[in-house]
């Protein structure tokens, strides 16, 4: 049953509530291996950084939807913690540029991997077929996603 105007079901949004529950879910348990060295805030920033490479702070600020002075702090913190080395562009030198440090690639490779192994372990519980509609349509939505934010900060968040 569809609605005739084409806008969502009730029942379509709570399906994505629901997953989106799950999925932020396991996304919160795999921060806990982060044991408190680092923020979420400045995990988002790592995640940002292993995403894009060395990256200018601007761009870093634009990614996580922040300010410059907020990234600045973020950035401050990695640094001191050994996570992120700050640099210049050589084209100009009065653009900061922000890098992983290993110990920082390091974290994220970690968390990230838990999360892979944790999505394998559900995903194991379902048919074959099952999942491959589900990565279908997944993939669909995060198209979407990006789509309907091309032109804002956000689009895909990392956590």
């Amino acid at each position: 049953m569809t609605d005739p105007s084409g806008m969502p079901l009730d029942a379509e949004i709570d399906a994505f509530q629901t997953a989106t529950k799950d999925l932020v879910g396991v996304t919160v348990r795999s921060l806990e291996l982060l044991e408190g060295r680092v923020s979420l805030s400045q995990f988002r920033m790592l995640v940002v950084l292993a995403d894009h490479g060395p990256s200018p702070s601007s761009k870093v600020a634009r990614g996580l939807g922040l300010g410059a002075s907020s990234v600045t702090r973020l950035a401050d913190r990695l640094e001191a913690s050994g996570h992120v080395v700050r640099g210049h562009d050589p084209r100009n030198r009065s653009i900061v540029t922000l890098a992983l440090t290993p110990a920082g690639r390091r974290l994220v490779d970690r968390v990230m991997a838990w999360r892979r192994a944790e999505l394998a372990r559900i995903l194991g519980r379902l048919a074959p077929s099952d999942r491959a509609v589900l990565a279908a349509a997944l993939h669909r939505f995060h198209e979407a996603v990006d789509r309907a934010d091309a032109d804002g900060p956000y689009g895909s968040v990392p956590p």
